[in-house]
């Protein structure tokens, strides 16, 4: 069968394709997808990922925005029976209707790279792994530990939701045409939320927000900017045993956990709760696609 001819890259969307087999490949295995598993693919693109998806997993649920490449994939594909392709952004996709143990592969384009790490989040009862690429200063954020100039909310929130490992890098010259940055292929498998207390991911969320919210300010006079009076302040940090004259980056996941749990039993709010896909975007420069 001949294959049908594929989109030019989009330079509106700032797509650039993944081109290098090597890549796709060593993707692929590190994902490690089953047969009685479910994959969502964000950002098929021309399907390098998808057909081998297919041969490895029970289902494989491809989001497209791009109408253009979605026609293109569904001629490509179009004897696939274990694929829906569909025309939908995947900001707006609803996870929380997935089976359960979902697993999550695929590009997740640069300018929403934040917003959509926040969605998965939210749907962690659904997701059992993900493997993505994003840009490599994203990637190096996540697995940021605390001290360094690359740990912040992103980092402290994708460590609590998951267990994080910078798989490899992926080199300009695997896309065509060549993207201006250095992507980097992260697996994420999810924490269970079996071992927490009930809504601790809630206080997490908050008392994070806050303490970052004045990234140089010390956290006794952040969690002041948030409206707390200083005497709950005091109160809070010292039953956390931690000192108030520390700033937000230095704390360990754990810490973070204690200050949030100290907050949650003297029940006052550093912060108010909003959705996590819309709390924090990291600025990038381009979008990807595989």
């Amino acid at each position: 069968m001949n294959l049908p001819i594929p989109p030019r890259p989009n330079k509106h969307r700032g797509q650039h394709f993944l081109i290098d087999k090597n890549m796709v490949n060593k993707m692929i295995a590190l994902a490690d997808c089953q047969a009685n598993e479910t994959v969502v693919e964000i950002g098929p693109g021309r399907g390098c990922l998808t057909g081998l998806l297919c041969q490895e997993a029970a289902l494989v649920v491809a989001l497209e925005i791009d109408a253009a490449l979605v026609s293109y994939l569904h001629a490509r594909f179009r004897d696939q029976k274990k694929l829906e392709v569909r025309e939908v952004d995947a900001l707006e996709f609803s996870y929380e209707s997935l089976p359960t143990k979902t697993v999550i592969v695929g590009n997740l384009p640069y300018y929403i790279a934040s917003p959509l790490l926040f969605k998965f989040f939210e749907a962690r009862e659904r997701i059992d792994r993900m493997v993505l690429m994003l840009q490599l200063e994203v990637a190096q954020r996540m697995v940021a530990t605390p001290g360094t100039k690359n740990y912040g909310i992103l980092s402290v929130l994708t460590q609590y939701f998951t267990k994080p490992r910078l798989a490899f890098r992926v080199p300009r010259t695997c896309f065509r045409p060549s993207p201006n940055v250095i992507s980097a292929v992260v697996r994420l498998d999810m924490v269970s939320d079996l071992s927490r207390p009930k809504e601790e991911a809630e206080w997490i969320v908050k008392t994070v927000r806050a303490a970052f919210s004045h990234r140089r300010k010390t956290l006794f006079n952040v969690f002041r900017k948030t409206g707390l009076a200083p005497v709950t302040i005091t109160k809070a940090l010292a039953d956390a045993r931690i000192h108030g004259g520390r700033r937000a980056e230095t704390l360990t996941i754990q810490e973070f956990r204690d200050l949030a749990s100290v907050f949650q039993q003297h029940g006052v709010s550093p912060s108010h709760i909003v959705p996590l896909s819309r709390r924090v975007t990291v600025p990038l420069s381009e979008s990807g696609k595989i």
